[in-house]
């Protein structure tokens, strides 16, 4: 395979952007809150593509909020879209002393504990603005392997994958299934995050915000590998830094009937995104595949 050119002209705006990052990894956490949330005011206005899918989800997920609740809503998550410039930087680039103040973590001992019995381990996360992150705080004091896709700029995914693998993390891409599975039976606890539209194909419409959602059943088929648990794993951002949190290994999962487990997997990421509902990535077309007969959202 040919090995990317990544110092192609066509590639200055991502020079430029990664450069950004390492300037403002080091600001002090209020500075990058402040100048974040005035960047997200900015992309509010430039973005008019995402600000329409964000809105169709917002509006088609709380149905009860007025339309006036729905625009505060899409402009808080736009400003937390403009932070989340901030938490990518800091991610790759802020210093492991310095992160270590700004974060704490709730219930190691539900991992600790599975980590002890030699559990195969999937830690059930949702895509978040924070999602990045809150996978470098973690690595802080656990080894996981990332199940990721790729990035569609070759030179920012090169980026990601280094600094991840620097700060600890094995990198798998999605469609390695043979590599994934492998992982997870080596005793790696791997961050898995099924939110996402993937098509009908090997999905379940299950309900998520009482929407008819398709959901992959991938969750459920790994999680039926032998000796394997499922540890949901939230991360929230609040006034004074952030906040992970464990909850108990799912029980009775995953369930023989692949709705119940799509409908379980389903619920438990709508309780964590009511927690901060504008920090969940509502620019996602969630609700892409529609079931057969339906109007599509988008």
């Amino acid at each position: 395979m040919k090995k990317p050119n990544f110092y192609h002209p066509k590639l200055l705006p991502t020079w430029l952007l990664i450069a950004l990052m390492k300037i403002g990894a080091k600001l002090p956490f209020n500075i990058q809150i402040a100048i974040g949330t005035i960047f997200g005011k900015l992309l509010y206005l430039v973005l008019p593509r995402f600000k329409k899918i964000a809105h169709i989800n917002i509006t088609k997920c709380f149905p009860e909020k007025s339309k006036t609740q729905v625009g505060q809503l899409l402009k808080q998550h736009f400003m937390s879209l403009g932070i989340g410039f901030f938490e990518v930087a800091n991610c790759f680039y802020i210093k492991d002393k310095t992160l270590k103040k700004r974060y704490q973590i709730k219930n190691t001992h539900i991992l600790q504990n599975a980590l002890d019995k030699k559990k195969n381990i999937i830690l059930l996360v949702g895509h978040f603005t924070t999602m990045m992150l809150a996978g470098r705080m973690l690595l802080q004091n656990f080894k996981f392997a990332d199940i990721y896709r790729p990035q569609n700029n070759a030179l920012f995914d090169a980026k990601m994958t280094k600094q991840f693998i620097k700060h600890g993390s094995i990198m798998i891409k999605a469609k390695d299934s043979k590599a994934l599975i492998k992982t997870l039976k080596s005793g790696m606890p791997i961050w898995y995050a099924p939110d996402q539209d993937l098509g009908a194909k090997n999905s379940t419409f299950a309900p998520f915000f009482n929407i008819p959602t398709a959901t992959i059943n991938a969750t459920a088929k790994l999680a039926k590998i032998k000796n394997t648990v499922v540890i949901p794993l939230s991360f929230v951002r609040n006034k004074s830094g952030y906040e992970l949190e464990f909850s108990p290994i799912l029980s009775n999962y995953p369930s023989a009937n692949p709705l119940q487990s799509a409908t379980i997997i389903n619920h438990i990421l709508q309780t964590q995104i009511l927690k901060v509902p504008e920090q969940y990535l509502w620019i996602h077309r969630r609700f892409k595949t529609r079931p057969k007969g339906d109007d599509p959202f988008y």
